[in-house]
């Protein structure tokens, strides 16, 4: 429901920003003249599911959005106000029994975990080819600045994504959160989590592991930097869409998302299966389903939030959920 990792390979030449020398040459960056809307806007409906007397109401979320505008969220502060309870989405938690001073303790090694082990810079790790497409979008998006360049494919690959988010004005958690928090409180209701909780018996440990592990990350860092060079115009058109609420407008856009080689870059990793986190994905599928039943046990409506693409996909959500007997009533 929610979220394949390529070998990385390595470049003999060595230095920072010099051009490599055979590199394949970077296609052009085409900027597309999308304009970004702003103002209020209703977004989208909600998707109702209904089985005998109990009601699940799901939003269906977008990253990225506009970020300039202002959400007019009548149909879910209405499904908030309607619902006893409110289910917060599919993630993965990360806990250990340790104290404040014993978390203090790991900070030098957690700021650590972005870079590459042995002092490896980037070019020493991408394909020629790759890390000239890199250069040509790292200084459109985050210029001259080169710490990024001891990073590991996948930090680098998030932090260029942010930065082109900005440049292009849209916004990634700014938007749905805050107005569903003001209506939770507004109904006096609970939230509860969804999470899969992943313990770490020897958190200290477990860093120092992660910091000498290599990652399988450079499909992550290439499908971030196709959909940079592809997909920005159409990450605008389907934020828009969003915003507008125009569900027919998103039913027909391609969506391409980097997240799920990102996702398995670190889950596929036998660093994380040591931690039993294998094929995270399934196994958060699994508990949030397991919570949604739960909770619709307890209580008579239930409102909570997925990504929109969960929503609209023909094998998504939806069928799983009309597969356990829920009917379904789409915006």
């Amino acid at each position: 429901m929610l979220a394949a990792p390529a070998a990385a390979q390595s470049s003999s030449t060595q230095g920072g920003a010099t051009p490599i020398v055979g590199a394949v040459a970077a296609p052009p960056i085409v900027d597309m003249d999308v304009v970004v809307v702003s103002g209020v806007q209703p977004g989208p409906g909600l998707w109702k599911f209904h089985k005998g007397d109990r009601v699940l109401w799901i939003l269906g979320t977008l990253s990225p959005l506009p970020k300039d505008i202002t959400w007019l969220s009548r149909d879910m502060d209405a499904a908030i106000a309607q619902s006893q309870l409110a289910l917060q989405p599919p993630r993965l938690s990360v806990s250990a029994d340790i104290g404040l001073f014993a978390r203090l303790s790991l900070l030098p090694s957690m700021l650590k975990l972005r870079k590459n082990p042995d002092g490896a810079k980037l070019q020493d790790v991408l394909p020629a080819d790759l890390y000239a497409r890199w250069q040509v979008l790292k200084l459109k998006y985050i210029g001259r600045d080169n710490s990024v360049e001891s990073w590991r494919p996948l930090f680098a690959a998030s932090e260029l994504y942010r930065a082109a988010l900005k440049k292009s004005g849209l916004d990634e958690t700014g938007i749905v959160g805050p107005a569903i928090r003001k209506a939770v409180e507004a109904a006096g209701i609970e939230t509860r989590s969804t999470s899969l909780p992943i313990k770490l018996d020897d958190p200290k440990k477990t860093l120092k592991a992660f910091n000498a592990s290599t990652l399988d990350d450079v499909a992550c860092f290439r499908k971030t930097l196709d959909r940079l060079e592809t997909d920005l115009a159409i990450m605008t058109t389907r934020a828009n869409a969003w915003a507008t609420g125009d569900i027919d407008a998103l039913r027909a856009l391609p969506y391409e998302d980097q997240q799920e080689a990102c996702l398995s870059a670190l889950t596929g990793s036998g660093f994380s299966q040591k931690l039993g986190i294998d094929d995270v994905q399934a196994q958060m599928a699994e508990h949030w389903y397991r919570s949604v039943d739960g909770a619709l046990k307890e209580q008579r409506v239930v409102f909570t939030i997925l990504p929109i693409s969960q929503l609209l996909k023909t094998d998504g959500v939806v069928a799983k959920l009309q597969a356990k007997g829920f009917e379904v009533e789409a915006p």
